[in-house]
């Protein structure tokens, strides 16, 4: 049976929450496999052994930028970016999925009336990508990703945006992020933020980051909305 739990003192105003902000990969798709052979590709190109699907999945959610250069040497990150892109585009057009509960629970949340937004490191293209591929494109009201702000996740800059293009004040939404990296940057915009331990970190690392809820599946969200 699923377990809620709660990290924080004081309750979640559910009737108050407008606005539910997602991350991408590993929250609502896994698209890890289609990640490791864009890596492994890459580093066969430039003459490196490819690594585990493990250890690339562990490197997912810093950025595109940062995820290439923890597998090759600084003066060779722009020629491996290049690389990496140009067969990610094409590779993560199939054989991605939805996680467990997203396909049900994207529509639950628009038919209750809230705004939905995705707020990941990836690249915007890669992005739509995923969203078209796995056809929930539909369901977002805004998609915000590292490049179309100046700082990354952790940074709070991308929640802040979503949260004025929305018009909705921080205490009208939630981020739901399976990394320490979203707790921070949704704890940092003063947003109610949900752990779920479904992607690159450990349930330890993400509840170390003091989300104020963890969950175990994205179902639980409906207990909490």
């Amino acid at each position: 049976m699923s377990t809620l739990y709660f990290l924080m003192a004081y309750p979640l105003n559910a009737r108050r929450i407008k606005l539910v902000i997602f991350d991408l990969d590993g929250t609502l798709a896994d698209a890890f496999s289609a990640i490791a052979d864009s890596i492994n590709f890459m580093l066969r190109k430039m003459g490196r052994k490819p690594r585990s699907l493990y250890a690339v999945k562990r490197s997912v959610g810093w950025g595109v930028d940062t995820l290439v250069s923890s597998f090759i040497e600084p003066e060779k990150a722009a020629e491996a970016l290049a690389i990496f892109r140009s067969h990610h585009d094409k590779r993560l057009r199939r054989n991605i999925r939805l996680l467990p509960g997203a396909k049900t629970l994207l529509p639950y949340l628009k038919k209750k009336g809230y705004m939905l937004a995705i707020a990941s490191n990836r690249p915007t293209h890669f992005c739509h990508i995923i969203l078209g591929a796995l056809q929930v494109d539909r369901y977002f009201d805004l998609v915000i990703c590292g490049d179309a702000v100046k700082r990354p996740k952790p940074s709070p800059d991308m929640v802040r945006h979503i949260l004025k293009a929305a018009g909705v004040r921080p205490g009208e939404a939630v981020y739901v992020g399976d990394m320490s990296v979203d707790v921070l940057c949704g704890r940092r915009a003063g947003v109610f933020t949900i752990g779920i331990p479904t992607g690159s970190c450990t349930r330890q690392e993400v509840a170390a980051a003091k989300p104020d809820r963890m969950i175990d599946r994205l179902t639980d969200l409906k207990k909490i909305i």
